[in-house]
């Protein structure tokens, strides 16, 4: 049995950003972390296409935690004492610059996650933080007074423990924390995008439409931003916000829907009825008059969705294909059968019950000692680097308050 002061259970982005502040807070402490996988920081290394989207330049709690479908209320309060503004200016701290995009995402400037990774691995070898890969955790139990850690290989006794172990694909994925009877939500993927097998739409495939919505037939919120159309069907920001926002709705569905897109993103419909109008009284050719910047290859599709010839001038058109065209471009629909992991990034909706957890220290209410972060939480955002941004806000609220007692 090896004795340490803290135990990281999970080398990802929570697990060692935590692990560096609780060597920041507690200079004396000896932390090990565990990590299951091959290298540490996986998914760090394979965001954002391998640029890593450190956090997003919404800083503002309330603003901020607008963009998680689950853990808003329970973010808004951790927000306050670590928000991305903070995380910008650790990392320039460090010596990492860093490039706003106009979506208000952040990335390094080197456009390299290896940049971030090297960052945290050096900072924790200065930091004689232990970090042992291959190292799953088989059990977690508090005895004597003290946590025990349990792997295929060692046990670790230590003052504390903070579980940092990322999202699970299955709820069997939290079995080896069963012997706490922790209250566990039931995990399904979040972030996607739709299949349309069945949908012709599937031709324009690589056409973007620069803003738009998306949202599921029934429901009242809808995903905004850019669309994309593939060889499967649609993606984009617009169609991944309605992913995390349906996450479980869709899951009920087992994936089949029917998704409305409104492609103007217009939601007065009065002004998109006047555009209309306008484009009525004209006797320009129809192919050539796109409105709300809809590409011209979509913007013909779109026409003869709605029955309009695209060799139809504006007077051409009467009051019937009017109506019909309206409702095509703000309310057209789409069936949705099946779903596709959003590059190699996959994100979860479940996980620790937050009523378990103390948003002001990231500690069990029921064990002392015990802390959580990131997104083995019940908590997921959509892109934009919000779930890395959960990430470093729980990790450094478990690192500072892991070894107070």
């Amino acid at each position: 049995m090896k004795s340490v002061d803290l135990v990281v259970i999970g080398g990802g982005a929570a697990g060692c950003f935590a692990a560096m502040q609780a060597k920041k807070s507690y200079p004396n402490a000896k932390i090990v972390i565990l990590e299951r996988g091959k290298t540490p920081l996986a998914k760090v290394k394979i965001s954002g296409g391998g640029r890593c989207n450190v956090t997003n330049v919404l800083s503002e709690p309330a603003e901020l935690s607008k963009n998680y479908p689950r853990g808003e209320r329970f973010l808004k309060k951790a927000f306050h004492q670590f928000s991305s503004q903070e995380m910008v200016h650790w990392l320039k701290e460090k010596g990492v610059a860093l490039k706003l995009y106009s979506d208000g995402c952040y990335f390094p400037q080197s456009n390299e996650s290896q940049t971030i990774i090297d960052l945290f691995l050096n900072q924790l070898a200065r930091d004689k933080t232990e970090l042992l890969c291959n190292g799953r955790v088989d059990d977690l139990s508090f005895e004597n007074g003290s946590w025990i850690t349990k792997t295929d290989t060692n046990i670790y006794k230590s003052k504390a423990v903070i579980v940092a172990a990322g999202g699970q694909a299955k709820i069997s994925g939290f079995d080896w924390l069963k012997k706490l009877d922790l209250k566990i939500v039931p995990p399904v993927p979040s972030l996607f995008t739709f299949n349309m097998p069945n949908e012709d739409i599937k031709l324009l495939m690589g056409i973007v439409k620069e803003n738009a919505l998306a949202k599921i037939v029934g429901e009242k919120w809808q995903g905004d931003g850019p669309l994309l159309i593939t060889h499967w069907g649609m993606s984009g920001p617009a169609v991944l916000k309605t992913s995390a926002f349906g996450a479980r709705i869709l899951e009920e569905k087992k994936y089949e829907s029917k998704i409305s897109i409104n492609w103007t993103a217009e939601t007065n419909f009065q002004l998109v009825e006047k555009e209309i109008q306008q484009l009525k009284a004209s006797k320009k050719l129809l192919s050539n008059t796109q409105l709300f910047d809809i590409k011209s290859r979509l913007w013909d599709y779109l026409l003869l969705r709605a029955g309009i010839p695209t060799l139809f001038k504006g007077n051409d058109l009467t009051q019937k294909h009017c109506n019909k065209l309206q409702e095509v471009l703000v309310n057209d629909l789409y069936e949705m059968v099946g779903k596709t992991t959003f590059k190699e990034e996959f994100v979860t909706a479940g996980g620790i019950d937050l009523t378990e957890i103390n948003p002001n220290t990231m500690e069990a209410k029921r064990f002392p000692g015990l802390f959580f972060g990131g997104e083995v939480l019940d908590i997921d955002g959509i892109t934009g680097g919000f779930n890395f941004q959960s990430a470093w806000t729980t990790g450094f609220i478990a690192g500072s308050n892991c070894l107070k007692k």
